[in-house]
């Protein structure tokens, strides 16, 4: 993937409803893409609605839910500055990257569902057919898409999301906005979704979602693939006379 150039899209939420906990990032959800990313030579970039500092839930920074790539990171300046130093979103010229990775945490559900700079973001990746990842909740980052004909972008497109159950299971049902899942399902999405708390992912052309934070290595191991291949195939496209 060297010269490869990809852009992390990030929340900058980090107020949990109207409820006194603090969200923002699931770690594990940046980290591992983030060391996947780096490690096969991508030039990386992150971006947040605010700018700045990106929020992590602090859950996800526990010593229970710790991993492999979540203690790594945090030991890593060179990574936690990266952290540290988002650009603004409103300032982002698409154009400048090859592949998008949204990270989820609940901070997306309040600042990336319905973001204009997003949309228009997305929108052009996806019509150049650049590839496009999102975890967990980061996959609320499509709900504002809009296709060719002006209908719901995600209406047949197969997905996964931090599903229904699991969101029960993390006591949060009242507290988000809405439940992902059954906002996809209702626009039309084909959703489906693996057991929870353990990887699955779905690939539908350029877009590759993963049902939640276990997902996150798989899906950016499948981006890093994905490149691979389109760069093989343009090597090998005839030269037109």
């Amino acid at each position: 993937m060297k010269t490869t150039r990809v852009l992390f899209i990030a929340t900058s939420h980090e107020k949990m409803g109207d409820t006194d906990e603090t969200t923002g990032v699931w770690l594990e959800e940046l980290a591992s893409p983030y060391y996947i990313f780096r490690d096969a030579g991508a030039t990386l970039t992150i971006a947040s609605p605010a700018g700045g500092p990106i929020p992590l839930d602090p859950k996800s920074r526990s010593i229970i839910l710790a991993t492999y790539n979540t203690k790594r990171f945090l030991k890593d300046v060179q990574a936690m500055e990266f952290l540290s130093h988002s650009l603004l979103l409103e300032e982002i010229n698409p154009d400048d990257f090859d592949v998008i990775f949204i990270p989820g945490g609940h901070g997306p559900m309040w600042d990336l569902a319905d973001n204009k700079k997003l949309k228009q973001i997305l929108e052009k990746f996806n019509h150049e057919n650049k590839p496009i990842g999102a975890v967990c909740h980061g996959v609320v980052g499509f709900l504002s898409l809009q296709n060719e004909a002006g209908g719901s972008w995600v209406k047949d497109k197969k997905l996964t999301c931090f599903s229904n159950r699991e969101e029960e299971l993390s006591g949060l049902t009242s507290v988000v906005p809405f439940l992902l899942e059954t906002r996809l399902v209702s626009l039309g999405a084909i959703y489906s979704r693996g057991e929870d708390y353990v990887g699955y992912v779905v690939e539908d052309g350029n877009i590759i979602t993963g049902q939640n934070p276990a997902s996150s290595k798989a899906v950016a191991q499948k981006i890093v693939a994905l490149v691979t291949q389109n760069k093989l195939a343009q090597k090998l496209e005839p030269v037109s006379n």
